[in-house]
């Protein structure tokens, strides 16, 4: 381990990363960057907003927006009051305007969509927390369907608060391993994105402590999973269909050695479709295959391996697993509800497209379903779908927050343009008292025009019903 630096190098990984980079002024370049801090990042959420519209907003505050030659969304941020509030308690970001995302995690969906027709259907086989997931959406402009998993149960909760932050309304969430999903869904996908589980080499200028349990073996151990993931993921994607192939680590046996045991398990079948055109200066990270290895010092970034694979044709089909789905506790709203609910819907501020989305009911709550997600209903189990739109009651319907976030009509006779010193009660999740004239009895509540709740009006104050799992304390905005 190198004695003058705070991140930790096992000798093991400084032989590997000897034989990776030769040129020794290049070795040198790695180790000096890896030691430094990361710059901070952000993608702003076109669903929300656009760039345009975006950089007027926060224009007043200063921030040094450096715009990221991969997503014409992303941009690398430099701002003089970092220590005195963070990112992630601004305005713009509690209301979902930007998604705080490592520059070089932009990549992947970035050669996702790159010169091809948009997909109909998607999955992210590993999905928390979200940002992938969540750019993916407004890459699809919440059309068609996203299948969004995550194994582990403890991740699952925070890649729905980040869907939802977000505004987005074209995903299902499932809860498995991601090997499942050949088998489960054989080609069902136009396209498929694995950002796999790795040994996170490259995200040590985030993490000085990332190889304290790092070895070869281990490598090894975790290159083999990845070699059932993309052999699952591969089974899953139609003839035709796009594989993008990602990691956040430098090392062969989990980049293109993976990339080249799936060539040799169907020869014929995986087409690599090179980056190198990806963006002006690509080309500094492409390997002679036509993958993107993205070493931290090419562009100031975390270390990133990206891969785009074409399906050519099919391949033999894995065994049919054998499970038990249960009984699907969802049924399709009749017509004339459908009528009540779209019509009430309006009356409050919100509305979305029947032809992209459908209503569902379970017990006494109405759900939204992405129309494009249907046919996969009766072949795995969900742990959730679409948004959850209300519940009912005798007197009506009790819209959720989560709607009220993707759905609000930009021109609803029923917003409320809060003051920001009002929108920070509204976080802390207390009433507000607005001196002014409140235009309904049932309040889409908005801070720089962008909606953030729904509320009743109760005499002359807002009952604040903000999620409590959303509350926040802490320095906020104002």
């Amino acid at each position: 381990m190198s004695s003058s630096s705070r991140v930790y190098f096992p000798d093991s990984f400084l032989n590997q990363m000897r034989e990776l980079l030769p040129d020794v002024a290049e070795f040198e370049r790695f180790i000096a960057i890896s030691q430094q801090p990361l710059r901070r990042s952000l993608r702003v959420n076109t669903l929300k907003i656009s760039v345009a519209d975006f950089l007027a907003l926060v224009a007043p505050y200063q921030w040094q927006l450096t715009p990221i030659p991969w997503c014409e969304e992303g941009f690398w941020i430099s701002r003089d009051d970092a220590d005195t509030l963070p990112l992630g308690s601004t305005a713009e970001h509690l209301s979902g305007l930007f998604y705080i995302q490592e520059a070089s995690s932009m990549l992947p969906v970035s050669a996702l969509f790159a010169g091809c027709p948009t997909p109909e259907t998607v999955m992210d086989v590993a999905a928390a927390p979200g940002s992938k997931t969540t750019q993916i959406a407004a890459k699809m402009g919440n059309q068609g369907a996203i299948l969004a998993n995550e194994y582990s149960a403890s991740r699952v909760k925070v890649l729905h608060a980040n869907l939802s932050r977000c505004g987005v309304s074209n995903t299902a969430m499932t809860h498995f391993d991601g090997r499942v999903f050949g088998a489960a869904l054989p080609e069902i996908f136009d396209a498929i994105l694995l950002d796999a589980p790795c040994s996170g080499e490259g995200v040590i200028r985030k993490d000085a402590d990332a190889l304290r349990n790092w070895s070869v073996e281990s490598t090894a151990e975790i290159a083999a999973t990845q070699h059932d993931l993309i052999d699952s993921a591969f089974h899953a994607l139609k003839p035709g269909g796009t594989l993008i192939y990602s990691t956040c680590t430098l090392n062969r046996a989990e980049n293109q050695q993976v990339i080249a045991w799936l060539q040799q398990q169907y020869p014929g079948a995986v087409e690599i479709e090179p980056l190198n055109e990806l963006f002006p200066g690509a080309e500094q990270a492409v390997t002679p295959e036509g993958f993107l290895h993205v070493f931290p010092q090419i562009f100031d970034s975390e270390g990133f391996f990206v891969a785009r694979l074409r399906k050519l044709e099919s391949v033999p089909a894995l065994p049919t697993p054998n499970y038990k789905l249960g009984k699907f506790p969802f049924f399709p709203v009749k017509r004339k509800e459908q009528q009540e609910i779209i019509a009430a819907a309006a009356k409050s501020g919100l509305s979305w497209d029947s032809k992209t989305h459908t209503l569902w009911e379970r017990d006494k709550e109405i759900w939204l379903f992405p129309l494009a997600i249907e046919p996969l209903l009766v072949r795995v189990r969900f742990s959730r779908i679409g948004l959850k739109l209300a519940e009912t009651f005798t007197k009506g319907y009790r819209w959720q927050h989560e709607a009220v976030i993707a759905l609000a009509e930009p021109d609803a006779k029923n917003r409320f343009e809060l003051t920001l010193a009002e929108a920070e009660e509204w976080y802390r999740g207390r009433d507000i008292y607005p001196e002014r004239d409140l235009p309904a009895d049932e309040l889409i509540l908005t801070c720089q025009q962008q909606q953030i709740g729904l509320a009743k009006k109760v005499g002359s104050r807002i009952k604040n019903n903000y999620p409590r799992e959303l509350v926040r304390d802490g320095k906020l905005f104002a």
